[in-house]
């Protein structure tokens, strides 16, 4: 076992659960009507990202929520987490280049051949987006997401977690945990590691350094 030095000490904690309010059948009902009457924004899948149309709707997508990055001929670009989530959402139609309509198996199938953790970092990006966290990569600092907190957006402030995606039955060493809280710390971002049970539930540990 890794031996604390003498200046730091790193401390897990298991970040609470967020209560769901409940939405009334009546609410529900609304909210279908509503949802039907948007349309579906049209995509292309060319390799590891996902070109939308240059349409209200998908503007309005990345403005309102983040989800992507607008290019300056006003389409969508999407990675293939968003794309994933927002076609379970019903907010996206996803082609191929070649035309033909992909299904949620087909799109999945690609996915998984792009990145072979697809799932679970899908699997946290679902969550954190469904408890109402925008969720950007975070290449750039060696972690897979930064996590903004609700209300704020990439721009108007810094991001206030970065977070791991690790399934329940993985391991770490002490040399990559620690690496991890490093690249945390020296980014003055919290770090969470998401740990994915094999359900699909995750459960978050907020890794802190301390100086006793």
């Amino acid at each position: 076992m890794a031996k604390k030095t003498k200046e730091e000490a790193v401390e897990a904690v298991e970040i609470e659960d967020t209560s769901v309010t409940e939405t009334s059948p009546e609410d529900k009902t609304e909210d279908k009507k509503t949802a039907k009457k948007k349309p579906l924004i049209k995509a292309i899948l060319a390799g590891e990202r996902v070109i939308t149309e240059a349409s209200d709707e998908a503007r309005e997508l990345y403005n309102q929520s983040r989800f992507g990055t607008l290019a300056e001929n006003g389409k969508v670009e999407l990675s293939l987490l968003e794309s994933y989530y927002l076609m379970e959402k019903g907010k996206v139609e996803l082609k191929n280049e070649s035309g033909r309509a992909l299904s949620f198996e087909a799109f999945l199938k690609k996915a998984r051949k792009e990145e072979p953790h697809f799932w679970v970092r899908y699997c946290v990006f679902k969550d954190m987006r469904n408890r109402g966290y925008i969720v950007k990569t975070a290449l750039k600092f060696g972690a897979d997401f930064r996590v903004y907190d609700r209300g704020v957006k990439p721009g108007e402030d810094h991001a206030r977690w970065i977070i791991y995606p690790v399934n329940e039955g993985s391991t770490l060493t002490w040399h990559e945990f620690s690496a991890k809280n490093r690249v945390a710390h020296s980014t003055k971002k919290k770090l969470l590691m998401g740990i994915v049970d094999a359900e699909g539930d995750v459960t978050y540990y907020e890794i802190r350094w301390m100086r006793p």
